[in-house]
């Protein structure tokens, strides 16, 4: 009897044992999935960090570029208002301006040199720089 009563406690503190290393290897298999988790984690969390600063690097310059655009814009401006003042304020300008600008409207040579009091060699100089192929 007392035999039996030994056996039952061995037996049992066989399948206490062996439900302790079943639940000890599922918590070590849970720990390594949350290592893990957590390691993925903090890579995406770094690359984050970088994608923001680069996301921040590429506003700056866009934010600069705008502001170079802006200016090269304005400096255009004010180069063209800078052209149309000399060409009114020279005859001789207004002239040309006007030969070209029939020249680019397809006017024959004879009369642009007419209305605009051209010698020929002037009027065949404009209508090779200036005549569409």
């Amino acid at each position: 009897m007392l035999y039996m009563i030994a056996a039952s406690i061995v037996l049992l503190l066989a399948v206490l044992v062996i439900v302790l290393w079943l639940r000890t290897s599922q918590l070590a298999r849970q720990m390594r999935a949350l290592r893990q988790n957590m390691d993925t984690e903090k890579q995406s969390s770094s690359q984050t960090q970088i994608l923001r600063a680069e996301v921040s690097e590429l506003r700056t310059a866009l934010a600069n570029m705008s502001n170079r655009i802006g200016q090269i814009q304005q400096r255009t401006e004010e180069v063209a208002q800078q052209q149309d003042t000399i060409r009114e304020a020279d005859p001789q300008a207004r002239i040309y301006s006007r030969a070209v600008k029939m020249i680019e409207l397809g006017a024959p040579m004879e009369e642009v040199m007419s209305e605009c009091e051209l010698p020929r060699a002037e009027a065949e100089l404009l209508f090779s720089l200036h005549q569409k192929n």
